[in-house]
């Protein structure tokens, strides 16, 4: 595989994988204060939610490169979205995958809001109480990046055992 195409690869299976390891953290008690001295229990869901999002962007971005199309900033995570959009529409690749990052896509930008949002008001409500409603669409958001991620990366090995025969 093109060293680039694997690196974005391996960025991806980084992200997914630690999304899965701050879930863990998030869901062990004894994790947290035992091993890690907090003085309370937190969680951390929108962490795994973001750090999914973010293996779905390197991998969508490790398929495009296949394609043979750069993304950059300015707006890199646009960009790479309506390329991966395109190329879902024209049939080049399953429609689904597509569903998947577009969800993925949504929550990232909505973490943002919420974000700009809660810093305001956080006195208003607990932060356990917030961020533990994040739960549900935490575990939907590391289901969607394996899901997309298994996708993508046999995309990339398929490009490149083509790409390997070409030669």
């Amino acid at each position: 595989m093109d060293l680039n195409i694997s690196l974005y690869i391996e960025r991806s299976e980084n992200e997914l994988d630690l999304a899965n390891v701050i879930y863990i953290v998030t869901s062990d008690e004894n994790l947290q204060k035992g091993i890690f001295h907090l003085d309370k229990v937190q969680t951390f869901y929108s962490g795994v939610i973001a750090h999914s999002y973010y293996s779905i962007f390197y991998a969508a971005k490790a398929y495009l490169l296949a394609k043979g199309i750069r993304t950059k900033p300015p707006s890199e995570h646009k960009k790479t979205y309506t390329q991966f959009r395109k190329l879902a529409f024209k049939g080049v690749i399953k429609k689904d995958l597509l569903k998947v990052y577009e969800e993925e896509y949504v929550k990232a930008e909505t973490l943002l809001a919420i974000f700009k949002s809660e810093r305001k008001k956080r006195g208003h409500f607990t932060y356990q109480r917030i961020a533990q409603a994040n739960k549900e669409p935490a575990e939907k958001s590391m289901s969607n990046a394996g899901l997309f991620f298994k996708h993508i990366n046999r995309l990339c090995e398929n490009y490149s055992k083509e790409k390997n025969r070409e030669s």
